[in-house]
């Protein structure tokens, strides 16, 4: 079935004949056999929490160049397996060439041609998930559907702003499929632009955990704009920025709230959309926020060596600030790895970079960053080597520091304090600070400061006895009770 969808767009001399075979990509299968170049596609693919279904027939198909220019999800896989290439330099045809609105010649054609991926029977692409599977939640074959999502984006784009804890403004529908189908222009851009500035705010303000799933609907939108394609080269550049920017504002909320592989996932996302159009400040961003989830998943080797390359791609942007937060990045690597002076060099560094001030080159996406996250991220790496009366110091200066606006980075540094003190061992004083933490959560929804106030609940189980424990651990132990409960 789906071969006979595909060789109909075929001249009938050649039906099966694929137009050149991707010699670029044997080469780089080497001496593996097809079967174990697939499995080694798969174990990639878990490496970035993608799931594909990769076997030593679709490793053919791509060789004998049936398969011209792979699906998004088979994309973020071969870009990571063989980092620093794009899609042409492992043999593939531009996706622009293969796939899209200028691949139809009439209102009517809405089957591919051969130089696109072929479908499956169930219509999606063979050896990939459907496409609003978790594990490739980006890829829209259907050009129609796209177009009702980016239509319900533009109509958002406003509502967005107005939004609270809402589906930040957007909605599909039935009577979105009978407008007009046109090309994406400057005020998609702006819808786009808005929509991340609106979630970076909520966050600040709620926390993640409220805003995941809800955050999802724009970014599948964002994806569909870049189908549409944009008038202008300029505000083609907008769009792909702005999704990228989108998925790594996804990809936090889904960080912050513990749904590490989902957060892989985004990250690669926006750091391939990085490398195809070559937007290095896009691309900082997305090593800066893997840098941190590698650290977070315990993986701090992970961590050093993409807040290195970060820097790398940061480094003719202007911004000393970001230099200073990525050098940060960079010693929290370090801390985890237990390596005090790699830890204390970058720390330094961060320290210099920052006190040369802000600089108009400063990214957007990096108000959070002042002099109380400078505290807090240095609190987090005494911490991880064991100095708590250090980590301690710099987490109480992080809360005095900290914009009141920012109220989730508040509740974070006073539950980081908290756990300093009673590892430190001052029970007390941790059990005020605990509470004051837990006065926050009724304005706050984060799964990291939940979990780091129950590590500190722990610790100071054996200290009830001491000044204001037992009514921290009471109200802590009500506090997750209400919880566990049914809403």
């Amino acid at each position: 079935m789906a071969s006979s969808t595909v060789t109909s767009a075929q001249p009938p001399s050649q039906p099966d004949r694929p137009p050149r075979p991707n010699l670029v990509f044997r080469q780089l299968r080497g001496r593996r056999s097809p079967a174990e170049f697939a499995a080694a596609v798969r174990r990639a693919a878990r490496e970035i929490g993608e799931r594909v279904s990769c076997d030593a027939r679709y490793v053919g198909r791509v060789e004998t160049g049936e398969i011209r220019c792979p699906n998004y999800a088979y994309e973020r896989v071969f870009l990571h397996m063989f980092p620093g290439r794009t899609l042409t330099d492992l043999g593939f045809a531009p996706r622009s060439s293969v796939r899209g609105r200028r691949a139809r010649t009439g209102p009517t054609a809405a089957v591919p041609t051969a130089s696109a991926e072929p479908l499956a029977p169930d219509g999606g692409t063979p050896g990939a998930a459907r496409p609003y599977d978790r594990g490739n939640p980006y890829t829209h074959d259907d050009h129609e559907e796209s177009d009702v999502l980016r239509r319900a984006f533009m109509r958002g784009g406003t509502a967005t702003a107005a939004a609270s804890l809402g589906p930040l403004g957007l909605a599909l529908d039935a009577a979105a499929a009978e407008r007009p189908v046109r090309r994406c222009g400057a005020s998609d851009a702006g819808a786009l632009e808005e929509a991340v500035r609106r979630i970076r705010l909520l966050d600040d303000r709620h926390g993640a955990d409220g805003l995941y799933r809800r955050a999802a609907v724009p970014l599948r939108a964002a994806y569909a704009l870049l189908d549409a394609g944009a008038m202008r080269r300029a505000t083609a550049d907008r769009l792909y920025a702005g999704a990228g920017e989108l998925a790594l504002s996804v990809g936090w909320l889904a960080h912050d709230s513990g749904r590490f592989d989902d957060a892989r996932s985004h990250y690669a996302e926006a750091l391939a959309t990085a490398r195809m159009t070559g937007d290095p400040a896009l691309e900082a961003h997305a090593f800066c926020n893997t840098a941190f989830l590698a650290r977070d998943a315990g993986r701090p080797r992970e961590a050093v060596r993409a807040a290195q390359a970060a820097q790398r791609a940061a480094r003719e942007l202007g911004s000393a600030r970001l230099l200073s937060l990525l050098a940060l990045r960079e010693a929290g690597g370090w801390a985890g790895l237990a390596d005090r002076v790699g830890c204390e060099r970058a720390l330094a560094r961060a320290r210099a970079l920052f006190d040369r001030g802000p600089a108009g080159a400063d990214p957007d996406w990096m108000s959070f960053y002042g002099e109380a996250e400078l505290a807090g991220l240095e609190a987090q790496c005494w911490s991880a080597l064991g100095d708590w009366p250090r980590a301690a110091r710099h987490a109480r200066r992080a809360v005095e520091l900290q914009d009141p606006h920012f109220t989730r980075n508040i509740a974070l540094y006073t539950a980081e304090l908290a756990d300093d003190l009673a590892r430190g061992g001052r029970p007390d004083a941790a059990a005020a600070a605990g509470l004051r933490v837990l006065d926050l959560l009724g304005k706050v929804q984060s799964t990291r400061v939940q979990t780091i106030l129950a590590g500190t609940a722990r610790v100071l189980l054996p200290h009830r006895g001491a000044r204001g424990v037992s009514a921290f651990l009471d109200r802590h132990a009500a506090h997750r009770a209400a919880l566990s409960r049914p809403a």
